[in-house]
């Protein structure tokens, strides 16, 4: 196993430089000089060229991406512009409220995705099969930022039930009964979609192990039907299940950009969004290139887990 992960991690390497150059030219070929917009009134011509090589920006662009790369590789994702703080501070800071938000809603989706599929399969074309199906079909359907809004619409100033935005409340005592308060909504927000499509996916690869030889021997031997859904069928069908978890943890985690802003919740998609609008390059590249390493890291340990599960995928 300590081969395979090993493989897995160097495999890793060359889709992180990709993703370097990537939001490197991205943001290069963006319209407009960041020196013009981080000095607003104060951009002179020569006060604009006198930023320009204080930031390095008037070196050619591949020196510029090569000084970048080596400075991050370091740890130094470089001062942001704007907030003239570090970076990777502001990056640390802000995900720390999208892990919150993305956690939560990747536990709902997972448990309750896995848990409708397993019941959609074990009544296949039955009145629960058929209602679970519209409610993911529903589901899948709804974009995730409509979905808030009508979330913030019904729940939090029609009925009050819930706070409207934010993470903590703005006066009060910042306990756990208010994080759950206002991560509620965004949350529900953020899993509805991915646990439609895990659901569909687990009812398919329920169904298709529910057919096979060792499920026929295991009820033929007395086993409560239970105990054949539970034990023997949905240990076999994770396999199949596990690489679609993975996939919908990266769908949560960037949807989380649009139920940040929509919920106003203080984390790196909300900061990502003001930074570009701010042209503050390195926080973007820093704060993109950070949740891509993310996103990279938990698809290892997801090909991990599914190697533990069946040994056959190592090799």
């Amino acid at each position: 196993m300590g081969g395979y992960i090993l493989k897995r991690l160097v495999s890793a390497v060359p889709v992180l430089l990709g993703i370097t150059v990537i939001v490197f030219l991205i943001m290069a070929l963006i319209p407009g000089d960041p020196a013009t917009a981080i000095l607003g009134s104060y951009a002179t011509p020569e006060n604009v060229a006198k930023l320009n090589a204080d930031l390095g920006l008037d070196r050619p662009l591949w020196q510029q991406y090569f000084v970048w790369l080596g400075n991050m590789l370091t740890g130094d994702f470089g001062t942001s512009f704007a907030l003239n703080r570090p970076v990777l501070d502001e990056v640390l800071e802000r995900f720390n409220a999208t892990l919150v938000l993305a956690g939560t809603a990747f536990v709902l989706c997972a448990v309750l995705g896995v848990a409708a599929g397993v019941a959609s399969a074990s009544n296949q074309y039955g009145a629960a099969d058929k209602l679970i199906t519209f409610v993911v079909l529903l589901g899948i359907s709804i974009p995730s930022f409509f979905l808030g809004m009508m979330m913030i619409l019904v729940f939090a100033v029609n009925l009050r039930l819930f706070p409207v935005s934010g993470m903590w409340p703005i006066y009060g005592d910042r306990d756990l009964s208010a994080l759950i308060s206002h991560l509620t909504l965004p949350a529900l927000a953020l899993a509805v979609v991915a646990t439609g499509v895990i659901a569909r996916l687990a009812r398919s690869a329920m169904l298709e192990v529910l057919r096979q030889d060792f499920i026929r021997t295991a009820r033929a031997k007395g086993v409560p039907e239970r105990g054949v859904i539970w034990r023997h069928a949905l240990k076999a069908a994770m396999v199949s299940i596990i690489p679609v978890l993975g996939i919908q943890a990266g769908f949560v985690l960037s949807g989380a950009v649009y139920i940040e802003i929509v919920f106003q919740w203080p984390g790196v998609g909300r900061m990502l969004v003001d930074a570009i609008l701010r042209r503050d390059i390195l926080l973007v590249q820093g704060g993109v290139v950070f949740v891509a390493a993310c996103y990279v890291l938990f698809n290892i340990a997801v090909d991990v887990a599914q190697g533990l599960l069946d040994p056959r995928i190592k090799t």
